[in-house]
């Protein structure tokens, strides 16, 4: 006579399988049981206030706030005149410059401001200490300088 096949993982598999299957329907029969037969639309509905928060409790309508649909702007802002002064050239000094790498950092002469400068930008070749002119263009960690001539 040939050995049962079964052995003690499989049994032991078999009854977590069983016991699984127990809960799964006890959990299902509970749900089931509380489930509220009957509910009218307005006990599941849910409000959110003024704050963004979740509620059972409508809005108070002498909270509401008229919105005009033609204040909202789709798409790209327009430019301020103020803003244009980015793009204006600007003056400077190589405060550092490493060739091997190809990147430097150049001060501006108007505000003691700090940009990064990538080879990728340069017009001339640069060297620390010299007088360059340059225009900023937003990069990943801030402003950075692009199109630099020497002056």
């Amino acid at each position: 006579m040939a050995k049962s096949q079964q052995t003690f993982s499989k049994s032991e598999k078999e009854k977590k399988r069983l016991k699984k299957r127990e809960l799964k329907q006890k959990k299902r029969d509970e749900r089931k049981a509380n489930a509220v037969k009957g509910a009218k639309l307005e006990d599941m509905l849910v409000y959110v206030d003024e704050y963004g928060q979740l509620t059972d409790t409508p809005p108070d309508p002498t909270k509401k706030i008229k919105v005009d649909a033609e204040s909202i702007v789709l798409g790209i802002p327009k430019k301020v005149p103020g803003e244009e002064e980015d793009l204006k050239v600007k003056e400077g000094k190589v405060s550092f410059f490493d060739t091997s790498k190809g990147f430097g950092f150049i001060l501006d002469s108007n505000g003691n401001d700090k940009y990064f400068v990538h080879v990728s930008g340069l017009i001339d070749e640069i060297a620390e200490n010299d007088k360059v002119t340059f225009e900023l263009e937003k990069g990943l960690k801030g402003m950075n300088a692009v199109r630099v001539k020497k002056k």
